[in-house]
Parts: C-alpha cells; structure tokens; sequence
C-alpha cells in the first residue's frame, strides 16, 4: 500500500514549477504540493546570517553577521521571527519544534512534493541558532536585537544599524518557558537527523535537549519577568510537558515518562508560542493510544477537550468560525491559531486511524479520525483561497495573494537592486506608507490573516493582518502535507 500511496503523491506533485501558481477558490482544488513547497521556501527569506551558496530567496544578503560579539559568543544564525529584525529565541525555537513534527509525522508526503530536503534545511538553520545560543549547562541567549530599536526603523536586514542587544536566562534569572521550548525543538530536531550516517548533529541536538530540560526544569521560573517581548502567560508547566513528551519519544527515558505522569493537568483552546498543553497532550495521546501507556490516559481527556472546543457544533466550541468557515480565535494575527489547530487536528486524526480508535466524543456530536482530518484540510483550503474573497494568504500563491505585507526586507529595495546603505527613516518615508505592492515577493509567506468577518485590507500598516511569521509557515507544513495525503485517497496504511 505504502508504494501505491508514495505513487500517487509523486503524481500530485508533477509539474511544480516556479511559475506554477495553484489553484485558488472555486475555480481548482488547491495544488498542496505547490503550497507546501511555497510554506518552506518562506523560511530561506526570513534567514538571518551569512547565506549559503544554494540560497533560493535572492533578493536576500548577508545580515547580522556579528551577533553576540559583543559578550564573546556566536549568535550568528537563525530566524527573523516575523517582519522585523530581531531574532526572538522562544518562538524560534516553537517554530523549529513545529517543523521537525511535520517532518516526522508526514516525512513521506514531504518528500514525494520533492521537499524532505529543503525541510531538514529550515529545521538546521533554526537548530543551530539554539545550539549556539545554549552557552553553558544554564545559560541560554533568549533575544538578539532591541525589539524597540528595531520597531523605530523600517530597513532592510542587511542595513540595519540598530543595537544587536543580547538577552539570556541564567540559573539567577531564569526562564522555564524559553529553556523548555528550546529542550522540545531541539528533541524533535534530534528525532528527524538520528538516522543520518553522520552522528554529529544529532548528538549534538540530543544532549543540548537533555540539558535544557534540566536547566528548566531546577531552575524554575516565569520567562514573563525577564523578556522584553514574547512574554509568557501561560506559565511554564505547558513548556515542561512539552519538552518532557518530545524527550521521552526521542529516549524513552523513564524520567521523563514519569514527569508526564506525576504533572499532568492544563488546558487551553489554543496551540501557540506561548500555550502548549495541546502539544504535550498530542505527544502523550500518542504514547497512550499507540504504545498502550495507560498512565498517560488523562491527557487525551484533555487532548479531545481540545478537538471539541475547535471543531464547529460539537455542543462544546469555544473558538467560533467566520461566515467563510475560518476558526477564528483572535483578531491578532489569528492565523497563527489556526495553522497551529489544523496541525494537531491532522496528527490526531492520523493517531486516531492508526490506533483504531473509533471517535472523539463531545456533547453534541460525535467526530471521527476522517470528520476530524477534513476539518483541518477545510482551514488549509481556506488559506490557499476558499474563502469568500477568493484570496490566497499565502503570497505567491494563486493569482490574488497579499501584495503589501507588514515586512522590512520584502518592502524595501533589494540590497542587490539599491546597493547604497538605506537608513531607519528613508524606509519609513519611501517605502512604508506608499500604496505601492512590495519590491521582493516573498514567496510562501503567510499573513495574519483576514478579520472575524472575512474581510482584509491588505495595508502595509496593519501588522495585526499583514505580517508573516515563522510559526504560522511552521504549523502550515504540517497541516498542508496533512492535506496533500488525504487529496490521494484512503491512505491510512502508510508508514511513516
């Protein structure tokens, strides 16, 4: 079966090229293999440090090139979190967490779209970032950049000129959340390279992980008293649960096993960079349902909590839809949200399937693994273009897309098409306010999203809307090979 299904992907993604838009709304089903292609070539935009030679987004150069000099330390490396030029180490890290599970749960619809080695490159240039940032045992560099420098400016990556201030977690100012995301990306980074003939990396991954975990989990405190952005309010138990289920899949470590089951609890009706209760109840629903662990049966309670509060008229729903069908959970960026409830809906209803679980019930309906699956391909769909204005939020996708993100580097002239140094105000007064599509299409790049009514305004200066980030692209991966594998049929018998 698993070669009949493999057949049938790679015929799904004949005929990619760059030029080849997807379809869009009514018109055409949705091409995943181009949009999953777009979603990964998105991260190559957003690199910070000295690029590579098979670098594919060209209208980039070499930027911040001497992060963390200042206190002796290579912070060079990493992700542009968002539109911006700072490198904000906790939604990195989430980010990198998000792509190695895509990677591990559809490794096979990832690499029939010709994509699995474009995939392992976004999650080394993240992972590195962190390793680097992993100083000592309980040292871990949090931030590159001042965040309020930086929002005062409006240039390009390679020009900018605004303070790279560093800022970390230590044993006497400690961050659990940022210690403990960084523990899970580097585990889910470590479970997609172990198998390399080249130990090295993986090695490297496993044992900066373990450390992590441990510098989070004896040096407990809130991330939220020293961050200056990306503050948690979610606490850090969610983080610990998550960094311990990634630790246990990757070693199967009784400690972490055991961490699982003597702190369980936590809910949240989202997934996010700051929430990630239902992550850790995924990873441990697995164990339960596949590995037959009995004392992790609470987290699928929890977990099904999660799928009742998402999913339209289940008696429980917490997060409404848009008239268009969107989940819509914030008008902040809510994509954010959505991408990341597609991926777990998608990885659940592939766990339930594979576990012969019959169905999720909530108080007014019952769902099963292919109810469950299709809702998550509805929220994929409808960020391809199957929304009421027809519109792709995915730029470079389809023939109508976003055309003025909030974005520096996509804005402003290429430093290759204006090689003259352009300054923090000429970016606010030429490029910023124009009405003007960008210069550079940053291809694959996904925005915030519409409002609660559908509607979007596709205005440069609207960043709750118009700003791309790292973690929407990351949970997209996921959630769109999810939907490239059911776009083939019945294929619950591929191994992965």
């Amino acid at each position: 079966m698993k070669v009949w299904v493999l057949m049938a992907l790679m015929c799904a993604a004949v005929g990619l090229g760059a030029h080849d838009s997807g379809g869009i709304g009514g018109l055409s089903a949705p091409n995943y293999s181009d949009a999953l292609a777009k979603s990964i070539l998105f991260f190559e935009g957003q690199r910070s440090g000295r690029l590579p030679a098979n670098q594919r987004v060209t209208w980039r150069g070499n930027s911040a090139v001497y992060d963390g000099q200042a206190e002796g330390v290579n912070l060079t490396g990493g992700y542009y979190d968002a539109g911006d030029n700072v490198k904000f180490g906790f939604p990195m890290a989430f980010s990198v967490s998000l792509l190695s599970w895509s990677a591990l749960e559809f490794r096979d619809e990832v690499s029939a779209a010709g994509q699995l080695l474009y995939l392992r490159s976004a999650i080394q240039w993240g992972a590195y970032f962190l390793l680097r940032a992993h100083t000592t045992p309980t040292t871990l560099y949090t931030q590159v950049g001042d965040g309020n420098a930086d929002h005062q400016c409006w240039e390009r990556p390679e020009d900018m000129d605004t303070p790279r201030t560093l800022y970390k977690i230590t044993a006497s100012s400690p961050g659990s959340e940022a210690a403990g995301e960084a523990a899970a990306a580097l585990a889910a980074a470590y479970l997609v390279f172990k198998d390399d003939p080249d130990k090295t990396l993986a090695t490297q991954l496993l044992a900066s992980s373990r450390s992590l975990f441990d510098f989070a989990n004896n040096y407990r405190g809130s991330f939220q008293s020293s961050c200056p952005f990306y503050c948690s309010y979610s606490g850090y138990q969610d983080e610990l649960q998550w960094a311990a289920a990634w630790l246990y899949r990757a070693t199967k470590d009784r400690k972490y096993l055991d961490y699982l089951q003597y702190n369980q609890g936590g809910s949240s009706n989202t997934f996010s960079w700051d929430n990630k209760y239902p992550g850790a109840q995924m990873l441990a629903t697995r164990e339960y349902l596949l590995a037959g662990r009995s004392e992790l049966q609470s987290y699928k309670t929890g977990l099904d909590s999660f799928v009742c509060a998402v999913m339209p008229n289940s008696g429980n729903t917490q997060i409404r839809t848009t008239p268009g069908g969107l989940l819509f959970a914030s008008d902040t960026v809510n994509l954010q949200y959505t991408t990341t409830a597609a991926l777990l809906l998608s990885i659940y209803s592939k766990t339930l399937r594979s576990s012969g679980t019959s169905a999720v019930q909530c108080s007014g309906a019952r769902f099963t693994a292919d109810q469950i699956g299709s809702f998550a391909t509805s929220q994929v769909d409808y960020i391809l273009g199957k929304n009421p204005l027809g519109m792709s939020y995915m730029v470079g996708y389809g023939s109508k897309y976003p055309l003025r993100i909030h974005h520096r580097g996509s804005s402003v002239p290429s430093i290759y098409a204006l090689p003259r140094k352009l300054t923090c105000n000429e970016g606010y007064s030429s490029w910023f306010p124009t009405s003007n599509p960008n210069l550079n299409v940053h291809v694959g790049a996904i925005v915030g999203g519409p409002d609660g009514n559908d509607q979007f305004q596709d205005n440069r200066g609207d960043s709750t809307h118009s700003e791309p980030t790292t973690y929407i692209n990351a949970a997209f991966v996921g959630a769109c090979a999810a939907a490239l594998r059911r776009s083939v049929g019945d294929i619950a018998s591929v191994t992965i």
